[in-house]
């Protein structure tokens, strides 16, 4: 059931000892809701902790580092980010059927939970965290506000996506003025410092790519065995896929990255007018019409052949 914030609310304000499941391999705005969502049930007395199926990227510690919380049997289950049970992980198993509030803005939502409040309108999760707390009236503390900021400016890719909101300025320039965060140096660690490993691989990328369909669609595919002879984690590859629509004359690049369990994690990115949501709910997946992704259990050869077919499909 969809609901409005005057329903979060009273949901929020009666929930207790809450569990907050963010998606595996995390990004900026899942972590940032959960932990700023965190911040806001303790202002209102609410015991939580955040989880993931992932441990959460070393990069993020300036927002983990005080702890997800102490460990409790929950009596409250709140997803925020996540679009879809299968992107739980493991925590699909123990809470997937058990969602009692969602928190999202992924117009491929599948309305799991009891009560999702869904704003597809939103650069991200955290732009909704922010309305939320503004209309319950709660103090946003400097390490909500360092949260929120992170994961509207990560899901904006730095405020330059076509998802970037007049909103999601205003709300930015809040958190600068009013709650003076190191603005700085969250966008420098979110996209300016990289590893060795990671700035090697950047010089591979064109070597990497591989153009199908006339040109229209461009993918890199980065195994397992190339990330361990460059040294890099695959969390390290986050920001990869916009790399993919550089290209003239690219409609849809997509940026394939191997699990550990084998499994493809694919980024779609959509550079004009493809709706890259619609392709990736075809193959399992979701999320936005310029940016979503899938996952893809197969080969390498047999995972691009789907893809391909897939994008062929779209362009026709």
């Amino acid at each position: 059931m969809f609901v409005d914030f005057s329903e979060t609310e009273k949901f929020l304000r009666n929930c207790k000892d809450a569990v907050i499941i963010t998606h595996r391999s995390p990004d900026g705005d899942c972590i940032g809701a959960g932990f700023g969502l965190k911040d806001i049930l303790e202002q209102l007395g609410v015991r939580s902790r955040v989880v993931c199926h992932d441990v959460f990227p070393a990069r993020y510690s300036f927002l983990t580092e005080n702890g997800a919380g102490e460990d409790f049997e929950p009596q409250s289950i709140i997803a925020v980010d996540i679009a879809d049970v299968k992107l739980m992980g493991r925590y699909e198993e123990i809470y997937g059927g058990k969602v009692q509030l969602c928190i999202d803005h992924h117009i491929s939502n599948k309305n799991y939970a009891e009560k999702t409040l869904l704003r597809a309108d939103a650069t991200a999760a955290c732009e909704i965290i922010y309305d939320l707390a503004k209309y319950m009236g709660v103090t946003i503390t400097k390490h909500c506000a360092t949260c929120l900021y992170t994961g509207i400016a990560t899901d904006s890719g730095c405020f330059k996506y076509d998802c970037t909101t007049p909103r999601a300025h205003e709300i930015a320039a809040e958190m600068m003025r009013k709650y003076d965060i190191n603005f700085a140096r969250i966008n420098r660690y979110m996209f300016d410092v990289k590893s060795e490993g990671r700035m090697r691989l950047e010089g591979k990328i064109a070597e990497l790519m591989e153009l199908y369909l006339d040109g229209k669609l461009a993918i890199v595919a980065i195994t397992q065995d190339m990330m361990k002879d460059m040294g890099v984690e695959i969390d390290e590859l986050e920001g990869f896929a916009p790399i993919t629509i550089q290209l003239e004359t690219t409609e849809v690049g997509i940026l394939m990255r191997q699990r550990e369990d084998g499994v493809f994690k694919c980024s779609f990115r959509s550079a004009n007018d493809v709706n890259v949501s619609e392709i990736c709910q075809s193959i399992g997946g979701g999320g936005h019409a310029k940016a979503a992704g899938c996952t893809i259990d197969a080969d390498l050869d047999s995972a691009k052949k789907m893809l391909i077919e897939a994008v062929e499909r779209a362009l026709n």
